[in-house]
């Protein structure tokens, strides 16, 4: 009799009864949970909430001593060998410090087992860390740095002190000269003796510093070796552990890391590929024999600092990690439609036109401009529409965003409305639905924002190497569970609206139907309901505003 797999939860038959099975595999990357992947998630949320032998701070009021890391976790539907249906559960990267938990699919490779390389190469690691340590907080090099630092000051005080006593003096030279009251030859002497003075003691205040310099480059010296050193370790030991990856499809066809990636925009696979929640839950699949049917993820716990991510929700699996493992994993697997393939039927509204520039209002779901793998957009129906025409765009909107867009007819007057969004005269409002009620009637927020190299064209929060961003907002009034708020964006930053609605630090209310940084809907509740500029030819001031369909 064949052992039943404990990583598999069987469904009970009255769930099965009241929803059928998927027809495809779930699109990964944007996907709305099947009713049975959701009742998977909310089976292994219970878990986490009452599993009280898991020691890991989730930011929810449990093991609070020890560090606060929320959690991607993920859930795959199964059928196995004798078809049943059932789902696995996994993790993104470590929990609680392991890999080896009762109730969560293993990762494609364990680095912590005690007979792995890893731990045997990280030993030597920590060991060049902890002499970098040692040496850094030397006490004798501390002393040396800070006398070193002190005699640089006092060297430089008495330099300029220096000069400031020369300085007078040659203006009293420059007096005598006019006046005539020193023979000129007395004061080509003083000249020279303040220019030998001056050299002496920069040249001496420079051997007293490179005494110093001399000792600490000792200490230097080493630290750049060890440094060195450890850059090369840790490359080789990353080069290894990609090795060991290698993931399975359908087929049983499998792949390494680096086979994956060759042929990305990465060109190599990024630090933790390979850790995320769904190829570890395919590779179980894959390695048992079982077939895959829809997969979902959620975030469990307090939201990261500089991403997006609320308890509970459910996200797309990342693009950067995990979209070249998915297409060689999924290969062969018949997915759901990709939703931002979809089309746009509804037509673009002409608000105002001219021999030099248009005024549309733009339909949720339509582009601006055309994509990669999508060509419709504001751009191509206003080409159509003049004739072959190429607009020129001045500024853009997402593509799940409504709303007024001017695209201009030449280059003139093209350059002229870019330059009055440069110089911020354009006056813009966006209307917004928000989950949730804010207190506050109104605020500014600055949240400087830059993209996520892991995760394209999702941004994060980066004090770092952010751009500046800021948002000035409104609230209008309390609809139901939601806020209707007016933006007033300053700067014009990818998603800026959305992440600073959506974000802990912002406002901490995504926006309605947002499926990338909170829930989808119907459609994402943003539109751009106004905006005025000068004409660039007529020289009139110009204004329209467009209501939201929400």
């Amino acid at each position: 009799m064949r052992r039943l797999d404990s990583k598999i939860t069987y469904f009970p038959e009255h769930i099965l009864r009241e929803h059928p099975l998927p027809e495809r595999f779930t699109f990964p990357f944007y996907y709305e949970p099947h009713p049975l992947t959701a009742y998977a998630a909310e089976q292994l949320m219970h878990r986490l909430e009452t599993d009280e032998s898991l020691e890991h701070n989730f930011g929810l009021g449990k093991h609070e001593h020890l560090p606060t890391i929320g959690k991607m976790f993920g859930v795959l539907l199964i059928k196995d060998l004798e078809g049943k249906i059932g789902f696995l559960s996994g993790v993104s990267g470590k929990l609680a410090g392991s890999n080896e938990h009762e109730f969560l699919v293993p990762p494609v490779f364990d680095m912590l087992t005690e007979e792995g390389f890893f731990l045997r190469e990280i030993v030597e690691i920590n060991a060049i860390n902890e002499e970098i340590e040692r040496l850094e907080n030397d006490p004798k090099f501390v002393q040396l740095l800070t006398e070193y630092e002190e005699l640089t000051d006092q060297e430089e005080k008495k330099i300029n002190t220096l000069k400031e006593t020369l300085r007078v003096r040659k203006a009293e030279r420059d007096r005598c000269r006019k006046t005539g009251e020193v023979p000129e030859e007395e004061l080509v002497k003083q000249s020279l003796s303040d220019k030998r003075l001056l050299n002496k003691e920069v040249r001496e205040s420079k051997e007293r510093l490179h005494l110093y310099k001399l000792q600490i480059a000792k200490t230097e010296d080493q630290l750049e070796d060890l440094r060195r050193k450890r850059k090369t370790r840790s490359a080789e030991i990353q080069a290894e552990l990609f090795s060991q990856y290698s993931f399975l499809n359908k087929e049983g066809k499998t792949k390494s890391l680096y086979d994956i990636f060759r042929n990305s925009p990465f060109g190599k696979p990024p630090a933790a590929a390979g850790e995320c929640a769904t190829p570890k839950l395919l590779q179980y699949a894959f390695l048992n024999g079982y077939e895959p049917l829809a997969m979902a993820e959620f975030w469990w716990g307090a939201s990261p600092k500089s991403e997006v991510r609320k308890h509970k929700h459910y996200y797309g699996a990342c693009r950067g990690k995990c979209e070249p493992i998915l297409g060689h994993m999924l290969e062969g697997i018949e997915l759901d439609p990709n939703p931002l393939l979809d089309t746009v039927e509804k037509d673009i509204e002409i608000i105002y036109e001219d021999d030099y520039l248009a005024v549309v209002n733009k339909p949720s779901g339509l582009l601006s401009v055309p994509g990669i793998q999508i060509y419709d957009s504001v751009y191509s129906r206003l080409q159509a529409r003049w004739d072959h025409e190429a607009p020129l765009v001045v500024h853009r909107l997402d593509q799940d965003t409504s709303g007024i867009l001017v695209m201009a007819r030449n280059k003139n007057v093209h350059k002229h409305l870019q330059s009055q969004f440069i110089r911020r005269t354009v006056i813009k409002h966006y209307i917004a639905l928000l989950e949730g009620h804010l207190v506050e009637d109104k605020g500014e927020i600055h949240l400087p924002l830059r993209v996520d190299l892991d995760d394209r064209p999702r941004q994060m929060v980066c004090y770092e190497h952010g751009k500046k961003a800021h948002t000035i907002w409104e609230k209008i009034g309390i609809e139901g569970p939601y806020t209707r708020v007016k933006f007033f964006p300053v700067t014009g930053r990818t998603h800026q609206l959305r992440m600073h609605a959506a974000h802990h630090e912002g406002l901490n209310a995504p926006i309605k139907g947002d499926d990338m940084y909170g829930k989808a809907a119907e459609r994402l509740c943003l539109h751009a309901a106004y905006l005025e500029f000068l004409h660039p030819v007529k020289k009139e001031r110009m204004s329209f505003e467009v209501k939201p369909e929400f």
